[in-house]
């Protein structure tokens, strides 16, 4: 009986693991019949730059060369010349929808960044000031230039052979004071407009005519300061002027004044109507306070 009780209870321990071992494999078969695999979280890649992103402050680009226009090529839509006045002194703005650079074409607005003024008179007809203003310059010890037309040298050759005398530049206005870019598509007639006033000029001096050019009503273009510079020639602009061409219409003296100290500045090439009776009778007023200010007066072969 001891052996059989025993037989009995081992039959007993062993269909109770029996079923313990059916019941895990049963629990254990629909998990294997699912993908218990583990993936990994996807990482987030870093975006790649665009092709269009703007560069950083320090990163530097490529500068672009431009080559100055054939003047065959060159566009020829008329531009007026302007300024921007600034206060304080500093130098004026101007156009920025230029499409070209001004020093491709040899033409200036403003000089040295030193305390320089280069003092320009535009003389299309002469109004009985310029020996004044003559005497002024002389008696300051002070270089000008004078921009004439060709009808202005035939009318008066004692002046212009007097401002040769003493030391000043006579530079071309054109012969009929048109505008160039009207001129620039008959290369022959442009070439004319300089080469007369060039021709009265040595007929009456014996000498060439320097090679100082200034726009007639300031207007120009792309082609016509390329053939300007074609035919040797630095164009003159301005980075000061005023309204003092009316000769029925005179500023005030107090107030030309005023407005031409306030708008000196390093390098500016001033222009001034030799026409203007305010203009020759506050020049020497002019003058000295400009040179107490620091500044010293230069002539356009100066130009950097």
């Amino acid at each position: 009986m001891a052996l059989s009780e025993r037989m009995q209870q081992i039959m007993k321990k062993t269909a109770c693991l029996f079923f313990i071992a059916l019941a895990i494999l049963i629990f254990s078969l629909p998990g294997c019949q699912q993908n218990t695999a583990v993936h990994p979280r996807p990482v987030p890649q870093e975006t790649a730059p665009s092709a269009d992103k703007p560069p950083s402050l320090s990163e530097e680009l490529p500068v672009a060369v431009e080559v100055p226009a054939n003047p065959v090529s060159a566009n020829n839509e008329t531009l007026s010349w302007y300024y921007v006045r600034n206060q304080d002194h500093k130098t004026p703005g101007i156009n920025t929808d230029i499409a070209f650079s001004l020093r491709d074409y040899d033409a200036y607005y403003i000089g040295s960044k030193d305390p320089v003024i280069f003092l320009t008179f535009d003389e299309g007809y002469e109004n009985g000031y310029t020996a004044e203003i003559l005497d002024t310059l002389k008696s300051s010890q002070v270089p000008a230039a004078f921009f004439v037309t060709g009808p202005y040298i035939s009318s008066n050759p004692e002046l212009v052979q007097r401002m040769v005398e003493e030391g000043h530049i006579v530079g071309n206005h054109s012969q009929t004071h048109p505008s160039m870019p009207s001129k620039a598509n008959d290369l022959e007639a442009f070439k004319r407009e300089i080469t007369d006033v060039e021709n009265s000029f040595q007929e009456i001096t014996g000498t060439q005519m320097a090679k100082f050019f200034r726009p007639p009503r300031g207007e120009y273009s792309e082609k016509s300061l390329s053939l300007t510079k074609e035919m040797g020639y630095k164009t003159i602009f301005w980075s000061f002027a005023y309204q003092d061409w009316l000769v029925d219409q005179q500023p005030d003296p107090e107030e030309a004044y005023r407005r031409i100290m306030q708008g000196t500045h390093n390098g500016q090439i001033m222009l001034l109507h030799a026409v203007s009776s305010t203009n020759t009778q506050i020049l020497d007023r002019i003058i000295k306070d400009i040179k107490n200010e620091g500044y010293r007066f230069a002539p356009l072969t100066e130009l950097e």
